[in-house]
C-alpha cells in the first residue's frame, strides 16, 4: 500500500538544493550562496563551549543573542525573532499569516523557497515577474495587492538574479501599501549590496506597521551549517505571529553561542564584503571577456543567461544550461542550474575565493568552447 499524505503536502515543492555533499576534497563549491570563509576562530570556540551544556534546553528568550543583534542593528530586542535560519521565521510568518482564503504576492524568478508557502497553506500565489534588469517591478507588484493579500515579499538583493532596487524606491513601495498587508524584505544579502547599508532600511520600520526585515548568519558570518536567522519587526505582534505557530528551542544553544560572538567582530566581517565585492568585479571582468554580460550583482553571487544565440529556444537553453553544469561538474566545480530557479538557459553562480573564481572561469571557457 502506497503512503497516504495529505493533498496539501503534496503540493509542497521539492527545495532544489545543490550538489557538493560527500565529494572529495578540491571541489569548488559555488552553487550554495555560502561563505568561502570558515567561521572565525573566536566563533568556533564559543559554539564549543556551549556544548558543555547541551545537557539543558536553551534558553527560550534567546535573551544573550537578541541583545547583540539589538546593540548591532538598533532595533529593541522586543522586535526580533530568532529562528532556525532566515528560512524558519519565513515559514512561521506565512504559517500564521496565508489561508486558502488569502494571497501571497511576490516576484519571480526568487527565493525558491517562496513557493513552500503557498503550497503549506492553501493561499493563492500571485507571481509578478521581474522586469528587464532583472530586478523587481515594485510598482506591478503593488498594483497586484488586493483585499485577500496577507504577505508581500521583496527579496533585495534578490535570489538567485543578485539585483536589488534602492532605498528610495522601497519607500515608495510601502506607502502604496494597505496597513493591513504584511510586508517581508528578505535582505539575506543586504550586507554585500552596495544601493544602500543594512542599518539605512531600519527606519523603515517605522514607516510601515506590519514590516519585517528578514536576515540570517548563514551568508556572510559563514554559519550555515548552524542556521541561525532573524527578523527585524515594526511591531510586537508581528514576533508573537510567529512565535506563537512553532515549536520551542528553534536555535540550539551552539547556534546562538556562536552568532552572538560573530557580531563581535565588525572588522573581520567587513574584510569579507571587501573581499566579495572584488571577487564580483573580476568576475564580472572575466565574463565580459567571454561575451556575457551578467545582472547587475549586489550579492555574493552572479546571474546570466548563457549565450544560447539569438532565436534560440528555451528548449536550446535548457540543453545548453545542463550540459555546461555538467562539463563544470566534471572539472570539479559546481554551480546552480537557473531551469531550477525559475529561468531556462541562466546558471547561479557564487563568488568564491580568488582561486576559485579563476577556475571557475576558465572551466566555463572551456566548456562553452
Amino acid at each position: 500500500m502506497p503512503l497516504k499524505i495529505t493533498d496539501r503536502a503534496a503540493k509542497i515543492p521539492h527545495y532544489p538544493a545543490a550538489g557538493g555533499y560527500s565529494l572529495p576534497d578540491g571541489v569548488a563549491l559555488l552553487a550554495s550562496n555560502e561563505c568561502p570563509d570558515p567561521p572565525l576562530p573566536e566563533v568556533v570556540a564559543a559554539a564549543a563551549a556551549a556544548l558543555g551544556a547541551t545537557n539543558r534546553y536553551p534558553d527560550p528568550s534567546y535573551r544573550p543573542l537578541r541583545e547583540a543583534l539589538a546593540e548591532h542593528t538598533g532595533v529593541d530586542p522586543s522586535l526580533i525573532a530568532v529562528g532556525n535560519g532566515s528560512c524558519e521565521v519565513l515559514l512561521a510568518l506565512g504559517e500564521a499569516l496565508l489561508d486558502h482564503d488569502s494571497e501571497l504576492v511576490y516576484a519571480w524568478p526568487a527565493f525558491s523557497v517562496y513557493p513552500h508557502l503557498e503550497a503549506a497553506s492553501g493561499a493563492t500565489a500571485v507571481r509578478v515577474p521581474l522586469d528587464g534588469d532583472h530586478r523587481h517591478d515594485l510598482d506591478a507588484l503593488a498594483a497586484a495587492i488586493t483585499d485577500r493579500t496577507r504577505l508581500v515579499i521583496v527579496c533585495n538583493p534578490n535570489n538567485p538574479t543578485s539585483t536589488a532596487v534602492g532605498l528610495d524606491a522601497i519607500r515608495a513601495f510601502l506607502a502604496k501599501v494597505p496597513d493591513d498587508v504584511v510586508v517581508l524584505l528578505d535582505e539575506a544579502y543586504i550586507e554585500f549590496a552596495e544601493q544602500y547599508r543594512p542599518e539605512d532600511s531600519v527606519p523603515l520600520l517605522q514607516e510601515h506597521p506590519h514590516l519585517m526585515l528578514l536576515r540570517t548568519f548563514s551568508k556572510l558570518y559563514g554559519l550555515a551549517g548552524l542556521r541561525v536567522g532573524y527578523g527585524l519587526c515594526s511591531s510586537p505582534e508581528l514576533v508573537a505571529a510567529v512565535e506563537r505557530v512553532r515549536q520551542p528551542f528553534v536555535v540550539n544553544v551552539a547556534a546562538a553561542a556562536a552568532a552572538t560572538e560573530a557580531l563581535r567582530h565588525p572588522g573581520a566581517i567587513n574584510a569579507r564584503i571587501a573581499q566579495a565585492r572584488e571577487s564580483r568585479a573580476a568576475v564580472a571582468l572575466g565574463l565580459g571577456a567571454l561575451g556575457i554580460t551578467p545582472a547587475a550583482s549586489e550579492a555574493n553571487f552572479c546571474w546570466f543567461d548563457l549565450p544560447a544565440g539569438d532565436g534560440a529556444t528555451d528548449d536550446e537553453r535548457s540543453a545548453l544550461e545542463h550540459r555546461v553544469v555538467a562539463d563544470l561538474r566534471e572539472a570539479g566545480v559546481l554551480i546552480r542550474t537557473g531551469g531550477a530557479l525559475g529561468r531556462p538557459g541562466a546558471v547561479r553562480v557564487t563568488y568564491g575565493t580568488p582561486q576559485e573564481n579563476e577556475r571557475f572561469l576558465t572551466e566555463l571557457r572551456a566548456a562553452l568552447a
